[in-house]
């Protein structure tokens, strides 16, 4: 197959390639990719850098493309005024200013090759806070007008774990006429008022999503597994939908419902449950079986995972991403190297039979999730504009030191 070389579309939306059969590859997680390059401070998550370091988020935006991605999501995950203000967090940017910034941005990279722009909401601090359903409405319709404002292709609710929230959020977004897609962070458990997987796509295909899926929270199998789910509960009502899955890149075989953020490696220890390129070939083709055409990732992402879904759907596609130009299929460039028994894993066999050490061996294989218990209603998730104040911190440890005495 040819490598993707200034190939272009005629000018297709999402919608007309999914409905096409076509296959839609999504981007990484910039959360956590440009946290690890500096970019990012872990805690409130926020996407300034589209506005302080743009060449950062340009330049990651360019390495997906190159591996093989067709959607560039702007990065305005948690850029709501709301999320912006939490817990002391003083930025002298606004939320609209950060979203333009990150239209702009992905608009400039997405002219570079067969790219369409998306824009995105996700979960809020005042859902959280019990604020009604009005008020977290007005949030997202403030975000949605700079997307209407740059034109982007279409929207994308995600990263919710209520699927109410995320109805919401679908309702508003759809009455920008745009495509919409809705995306939750759940596993095959459901939401975290226990709605199943497929309730939560039957009441977002209600709402108004023309795709339904999950991302984040949990590995790739496990979120095939859950939109599968979805796409059993949705023919099942006698609805129609697109599918979408956006996992982690980590393995989860530990998690509750709650996903990775429940583990305590959570965030600053996840590296050793990485998955591998080939990995990445596996859940692909899980993905695509499953009936899943839009498939991309989430935290943990980087370009090579991207290039290998790539790689792995390169003949449902028609051509491998720039970024093959680089890499041998299959290890095949290891030929080339300068030790033997080096060049003798230069093969599909060996690869897809790996069995990767984590070079641990003081380090158990599973963790115990933390499992607090607690979601929206509860006091310890309402959140405020003031800095997390010493009480409230002393609460939480004491809160910590008794889950982990009962586990």
């Amino acid at each position: 197959l040819p490598p993707l070389d200034g190939y272009k579309c005629l000018n297709t939306g999402i919608l007309e390639r999914l409905n096409a059969g076509e296959i839609v590859i999504g981007d990484g997680g910039f959360v956590l990719a440009l946290e690890k390059r500096g970019y990012v401070k872990a805690g409130p998550w926020t996407p300034e850098a589209t506005v302080t370091h743009p060449e950062a988020v340009r330049q990651l935006h360019r390495e997906f493309l190159r591996a093989g991605a067709n959607v560039m999501q702007a990065f305005t995950f948690y850029a709501s005024d709301d999320k912006l203000e939490n817990r002391g967090q003083a930025l002298k940017i606004t939320g609209a200013q950060i979203n333009e910034a990150a239209c702009d941005l992905a608009r400039e990279v997405a002219k570079e090759g067969d790219a369409l722009v998306a824009g995105g909401v996700a979960q809020t601090p005042s859902y959280l806070s019990c604020k009604s359903e009005t008020e977290v409405k007005a949030i997202f319709k403030k975000q949605l007008d700079v997307f209407v404002k740059k034109n982007v292709d279409f929207l994308i609710a995600e990263y919710f774990e209520h699927v109410e929230e995320a109805g919401w959020a679908v309702q508003v977004l759809k009455t920008s006429g745009k495509p919409v897609a809705a995306s939750l962070c759940i596993g095959p458990e459901g939401d975290m008022h226990g709605v199943s997987p497929a309730e939560c796509a039957i009441r977002l295909v209600k709402a108004g999503a023309q795709i339904v899926g999950v991302n984040c929270h949990f590995d790739p199998l496990t979120c095939v597994k859950a939109v599968k789910m979805m796409k059993e509960g949705v023919e099942k009502a006698g609805l129609k939908a697109h599918y979408m899955v956006q996992p982690l890149a980590y393995h989860t075989p530990d998690c509750n419902c709650q996903g990775f953020i429940d583990l305590p490696e959570f965030p600053f220890a996840l590296e050793p449950r990485i998955l591998t390129r080939w990995d990445m070939h596996q859940y692909a083709r899980e993905a695509y079986n499953a009936g899943i055409h839009y498939i991309g990732g989430c935290c943990g992402y980087e370009p090579y995972h991207i290039r290998a879904v790539s790689e792995e759907l390169a003949p449902e596609r028609g051509f491998l991403p720039a970024a093959s130009e680089k890499h041998g299929l299959w290890g095949a460039g290891l030929e080339m190297h300068t030790k033997p028994w080096v060049r003798a894993r230069s093969r599909r066999e060996y690869w897809e039979n790996i069995r990767p050490a984590s070079g641990r061996p003081k380090c158990p294989s599973l963790s115990t999730p933390e499992s607090w218990g607690v979601t929206k209603g509860h006091s310890d998730l309402l959140q405020h504009k003031e800095a997390t104040s010493t009480q409230e911190m002393k609460h939480v440890l004491e809160k910590q030191k008794k889950v982990k005495t009962s586990a």
